[in-house]
């Protein structure tokens, strides 16, 4: 498939809905911000108003440079006029294929008591808005030291936000009313905020560059002060530095999900001919086996369900140099080649996780060169795509190693999936080859404790509404038996999952004799399963509670629902946003008599038409239109 980028960057001067200097306004008026210098005790900051409203959750601004400080008592002056952007582009992954970066746009110049000045682009879209510090320096060795962006989100708001875990960002957002934590001051992205008014608010960052680190939010100092912090001491650069975007997507919970803001911001595409980017289903052993990869036969069956299922892919998982009981590596790929499957293999990036008891093959991708041999051999044998494990954080070491990842690979036309990694921050719009990121508290954890079992439906009908927003998410779904440990949600609720999260290759981890004893119509649907959409709809839906969410593919809708409760509960909806044709077919797949059982229905549903589904507790449905 390619990516028609049409880029119609029109600079066309607008008006701000005030005389103030200082506030510009989202192309439909709905969003106005105020960058002043009074916002909170001379600190120097943005105020934002959703439909004529200020929100409580503001924001500081500062940066310090190992010669300079901005932050207290600055000058803002305008550095031109606003002016409206429009950047409209296709991704070959995602929540929506045809998306458009348009906002209104202007840069400031903040000038600091010593006559000093930096710039910081503002842009506000309508569903958010985004800014991000520049600095020009006349000498070569220059250094950011301190950001002092801080989100100010006053006590009493409900917010959903997870404690930092940069080595895999695996835990839950917990949904809480203080930023007081006993124990962590640590805030990973992103971080859903509902204001007393019932405006939401994401807050994220894009555009992760070279020499750049990921950040994170830190409340040490006072628990509604969310500050961008970084995890290196020190940023170096050469005379010219651009942070990445700070993103705030603002608006009603559908704005949120739906939004495309952190692709907006992020760099265009650096691939020219993207054909060989191909999103899709693969069959996975290591959630069923853990140590699966080792033999040979045990592949070969997930290499037959992958063919029976008409998915795409399978997935080599780690351990494959140790493989043995009748093949080696090679005769895998051989074996899923005549079958038409093409396979994808997992690597230890060997920079967290290594030593004698680490998981292999290590010391494969750490070096360019040693990049160039590996992807030279894996595009010999007919390998697709890599999966890569195990990084140690977001210092910029690691950014820059998971950027030369995704430009080496691209070269060989390998398809990355990133795991034990960071979150997207906008790159799979840069490298369109970043087909998934793990970064979630995912079904893989049924491996490794208890407490996924009980707290999977909460956390599952929270994550369309924080970590899904920003981009594809590997959490494998699609768990009808058991791993080492249970799951208590209903099948129709599992089902659902594999159209209510998006990845570019969506992972199906269960036996390939779960799958074969599905009822043919579940199966059919697995069979057809689409990894990229051409549009996504909220329809209802609260975070933790319940969530009925519906994507488009062509003209056929997948819509999901599932329950978030350990009650029984009624799903409502309205097929409205959809437009569909006056009256459409389609399949209804949804909790049976119990947890293990599925009630199907053919029927027709219409254009504006209220439908109830009724839920068990933890469960779920998934309806699917023709």
């Amino acid at each position: 498939m390619n990516i028609s980028k049409i880029i119609i960057t029109a600079m066309i001067a607008v008006s701000a809905t005030t005389n103030a200097e200082n506030v510009i306004s989202s192309p439909n008026k709905k969003i106005t911000v105020e960058i002043k210098n009074d916002i909170e005790a001379n600190h120097s900051g943005l105020r934002i108003c959703y439909e004529n409203k200020v929100i409580q959750t503001y924001v500081k601004i500062g940066i310090a440079t190992g010669k300079n400080v901005f932050f207290d008592n600055l000058d803002i002056i305008p550095a031109g006029k606003p002016e409206l952007i429009k950047d409209e582009y296709e991704m070959i992954t995602g929540k929506r294929r045809l998306c458009s970066n348009y906002a209104t746009e202007q840069t400031f110049k903040i000038k600091n008591s010593n006559n000093q000045d930096m710039d910081i682009t503002l842009r506000v879209y309508n569903d958010g808005i985004a800014f991000r510090y520049g600095i020009n320096e006349s000498s070569n060795d220059s250094s950011i030291e301190k950001e002092y962006t801080t989100y100010c989100i006053t006590e009493g708001q409900t917010r959903w936000m997870q404690t930092y875990a940069p080595d895999s960002y695996e835990r839950f957002y917990t949904k809480s009313k203080t930023g007081y934590n006993a124990d962590s001051h640590k805030w990973g992205y992103p971080a859903l905020v509902e204001t007393t008014d019932s405006v939401f608010i994401l807050i994220s960052e894009s555009d992760i560059t070279k020499g750049n680190c990921a950040s994170y939010l830190d409340n040490e100092n006072k628990p509604e002060e969310f500050s961008v912090t970084y995890p290196d001491n020190r940023l170096d650069y050469n005379k010219r530095w651009f942070s990445p975007w700070r993103v705030m997507i603002i608006g009603k919970l559908a704005d949120i999900v739906e939004s495309t803001l952190i692709t907006d911001v992020a760099s265009p595409s650096t691939i020219a001919e993207t054909q060989w980017i191909t999103p899709g289903v693969a069959s996975w052993i290591y959630w069923a086996y853990n140590h699966g990869t080792k033999d040979y036969q045990l592949l070969k069956k997930y290499v037959d369900l992958a063919n029976d299922m008409q998915w795409e892919y399978t997935l080599i998982d780690w351990e494959w140099d140790t493989m043995g009981n009748g093949g080696n590596i090679e005769d895998i790929v051989r074996y899923a080649s005549s079958k038409g499957i093409e396979p994808l293999m997992w690597y230890n990036s060997s920079t967290n996780w290594i030593g004698e008891s680490a998981p292999t093959p290590l010391y494969r991708l750490n070096t360019k060169e040693n990049r160039e041999k590996e992807f030279t051999w894996l595009n010999s044998i007919g390998v697709k795509g890599v999966k890569i494990d195990f990084f140690p954080g977001d210092m910029a070491p690691i950014m820059d190693l998971c950027i030369n990842i995704l430009k080496d690979a691209a070269k060989h036309h390998l398809m990355v999936n990133f795991h034990g990694a960071t979150i997207p921050r906008g790159w799979q719009r840069t490298y369109p080859n970043l087909m998934s990121i793990e970064g979630v508290y995912g079904a893989e954890w049924y491996n490794n404790g208890p407490t996924m079992t009980d707290m999977a439906a909460i956390h599952n009908a929270t994550l369309p509404f924080t970590r899904n927003v920003v981009g594809p998410m590997d959490y494998t779904p699609g768990t009808f038996s058991n791993s080492q440990f249970p799951h208590i949600t209903t099948y129709a609720h599992e089902l659902a999952l594999t159209a209510l999260f998006e990845s570019g290759i969506q992972h199906m981890p269960d036996k390939p004799e779960t799958y074969y004893t599905l009822p043919k119509e579940v199966k059919n649907i697995l069979m057809h399963l689409p990894a990229a959409w051409d549009d996504t709809k909220l329809l209802s839906g609260y975070p933790g509670t319940e969530v009925v969410l519906a994507r488009r593919i062509g003209n056929k809708w997948y819509i999901a629902g599932i329950n978030g409760t350990k009650e029984k509960r009624v799903l409502s909806f309205d097929t409205e946003r959809m437009k569909l044709n006056y009256k459409t077919s389609c399949t209804i797949v949804k909790d049976g008599k119990d947890d293990k059982s599925f009630d199907i229905s053919q029927k027709s549903i219409e254009t504006n038409e209220v439908i109830n589904i009724p839920c068990l507790p933890m469960g779920g449905f998934l309806i699917v239109t023709e």
